[in-house]
């Protein structure tokens, strides 16, 4: 957002309370990896630095299932050309700085941590991390990129002005390794997303472009099968023996790492507001924090991107409006997401198991091979049509899924499904996808 406001020819000031990840290492125990969809190659391409992303793209074209009983089974996430990307998130802030440095009229102050805000006075409070040294900034305006914990966000507390609702998960995650084998090689499939569903928990890895995978372990935080009960060695041997045989042999620090990584927290973010006035903008995570089991928060955000830029070139600098319009356009797209993100940690870790599951997929792409301007699934929907808003999407979704469950009922094979009759429902059901998409292209042009 600071690359876009800037080539509008604003003086931009950015503060950051992390160093720079361009000269030291990124904060231990983030995420490491990101998959990038469509919307955020969209936000890439708006700035102009997609090829230089291109080379820290890994593809993954579907989820790799690893059963309990060890098997393991390919569903493509879409057609045969589409596809999502792992991308290390290190990799990638490390490119947008180098852009962002560029700009005669972008500043970067690093390890500046903001502390609060003043609304009356429209000033920023800033500790300087390097000596404690605490000072103000004139904000006019404050665009808030903060993250799910805001603090600007939290100064308003109260006032009723944002408005908001942090809600966590009962559930956190750990992350873990598995190295490139003796050559460099991948010890798993490459390009796939690779998911151990257990029912109340699972187990994902991520492929980096340098054989290595990035595991994540999403477990309840307390009782049965929690973190609570990882709490020494055997304890973790066990556990992984149990429910991740296949795994843990390619995992050299397992241990070690599931004790001493930090537990991160999974949380939604909803606000009834984003803006005060035309005096601030919450903005990402501040804004919209979601769980990422769709993949989808730095998609968003960047999504949030483009479409601002787009109000900023229409409205200039009246910021009351651009910040309503902006709110107007996206408040209800992020909270459509949010909610297909909580359904997408039940697919992930419980219904991918059902047998039916891959029929409804194999279903589904039969469908939007025949009719493409009336049935794209709704995951195909969120993750490779940028031009399809969240909230459609969600909508959409609701129609197909009670379809595919109607026409899949009593089948066994896509050859036991009624596949013209099921054709005839969505045409009949779902408007031409087209409309949607020339109303949003008309509302952003």
């Amino acid at each position: 957002m600071a690359i876009m406001l800037a080539r509008h020819g604003y003086q931009v000031e950015v503060y950051e309370r992390f160093k720079d990840p361009r000269v030291e290492d990124a904060e231990a125990g983030r995420s490491i990896n990101l998959a990038l969809a469509a919307r955020g190659l969209n936000g890439l391409r708006q700035v102009g630095i997609d090829a230089l992303v291109q080379p820290l793209l890994v593809p993954m074209r579907g989820r790799m299932v690893h059963h309990a009983d060890g098997r393991t089974e390919f569903l493509s996430y879409g057609q045969q050309d589409e596809e999502i990307y792992s991308v290390t998130r290190l990799g990638l802030n490390q490119i947008l700085l180098g852009a962002a440095d560029g700009l005669d009229n972008l500043n970067l102050n690093f390890e500046q941590n903001a502390i609060g805000y003043d609304a009356p006075d429209r000033t920023v409070h800033i500790r300087d991390e390097r000596d404690g040294s605490l000072y103000q900034v004139d904000a006019d305006p404050l665009f808030a990129a903060d993250g799910a914990g805001s603090r600007i966000r939290r100064s308003f507390d109260g006032t009723g002005t944002f408005g908001g609702v942090e809600n966590l998960l009962p559930h956190g995650y750990k992350e873990l390794a598995i190295p490139a084998g003796p050559d460099g090689q991948f010890q798993l499939e490459p390009h796939a997303l690779h998911i151990w569903p257990r029912g109340g928990f699972m187990l994902i890895a991520l492929p980096n472009p340098g054989g290595d995978f990035t595991l994540t372990l999403f477990l309840p935080n307390t009782g049965d099968n929690s973190f609570a009960r990882l709490s020494d060695e055997p304890s973790v041997i066990a556990f992984f023996e149990q429910h991740f045989a296949d795994a843990a042999p390619l995992i050299p620090n397992l241990v070690g790492d599931l004790l001493d990584h930090p537990l991160g927290v999974l949380g939604t973010v909803r606000c009834r507001h984003w803006h005060d006035r035309g005096n601030v903008l919450l903005l990402g995570d501040a804004a919209h924090a979601i769980v990422p089991f769709h993949g989808q928060g730095m998609n968003l955000a960047f999504e949030d991107c483009v479409l601002l830029d787009h109000i900023v070139t229409e409205l200039g600098s009246d910021w009351a409006n651009v910040f309503a319009r902006f709110e107007a356009e996206q408040l209800a797209n992020a909270n459509a997401i949010a909610d297909m993100a909580l359904d997408n940690y039940v697919e992930m870790r419980d219904t991918v198991r059902d047998p039916k599951f891959a029929l409804r997929k194999e279903l589904a792409f039969e469908l939007e091979r025949r009719l493409p301007e009336h049935f794209i699934p709704r995951y195909s929907m969120v993750m490779f049509h940028a031009d399809i808003p969240y909230l459609t999407a969600q909508q959409r979704g609701e129609i197909q899924k009670t379809l595919l469950e109607e026409f899949t009922a009593n089948a066994a094979t896509l050859a036991d499904v009624e596949i013209d009759a099921a054709a005839s429902a969505a045409m009949r059901r779902l408007p031409p996808i087209d409309a949607v998409r020339n109303d949003l292209s008309a509302r952003r042009a």
